[in-house]
């Protein structure tokens, strides 16, 4: 199973602080999965052209295609200005519309207002659902407040971190079961 884990802005750290903290949890609970994390912090991703995704070099070509690779996607990202990022929307952009068909997609979003919660049922849910998402319905919303000295400091955080790890993991098992028996339906 190949894992990504997404972080989806260019500045800040708590998101990725976070993203860390996922990936030793797939780690430290599924050693023999593969987890790589893409921060797009480090790679420069052009904007979105309209052209196929397997058309961009360099940087892009690598972040689309390593999406496109995935079996499961763990996307974190902060809110600015009651809004996703918009280097993330960018990679909804430069992906094809049913990118994430037959991927299970989890969530950790970071935000400095209780309120914008709302920015992932809003926005980013939907925007997955379109692109055909298997989605863990959960996700993890962190507050400002849960964070001291670029550390998580609030342990439900870290439960609720290793649980949805938990939950993506069983439902990506699941759904590729599920989708093993209604292929091997087909007899080729």
């Amino acid at each position: 199973m190949k894992i990504v884990a997404l972080s989806g802005s260019k500045i800040g750290s708590k998101t990725r602080i976070a993203m860390n903290y996922t990936i030793n949890s797939f780690h430290e609970k599924y050693k023999d999965e593969e987890v790589t994390l893409l921060d797009l912090a480090e790679y420069d991703v052009q904007f979105s052209d309209g052209r196929n995704y397997l058309e961009y070099e360099g940087d892009t070509k690598y972040v689309i295609q390593t999406i496109m690779e995935a079996d499961v996607i763990v996307i974190g990202t902060p809110i600015f200005q009651a809004s996703i990022p918009a280097t993330l929307k960018n990679i909804f952009d430069l992906a094809p519309e049913k990118a994430f068909q037959h991927k299970v997609v989890s969530m950790l979003v970071t935000a400095g207002s209780a309120r914008h919660y709302l920015v992932a049922e809003q926005q980013l849910k939907p925007i997955l659902a379109y692109m055909k998402a298997q989605i863990v319905q959960t996700y993890v919303f962190i507050e400002e407040k849960d964070f001291y000295r670029k550390e998580i400091v609030n342990d439900d955080v870290l439960f609720r971190i290793d649980r949805l790890v938990e939950d993506t993991y069983v439902l990506s098992e699941t759904y590729a079961k599920i989708r093993e028996a209604e292929e091997a339906k087909y007899g080729f």
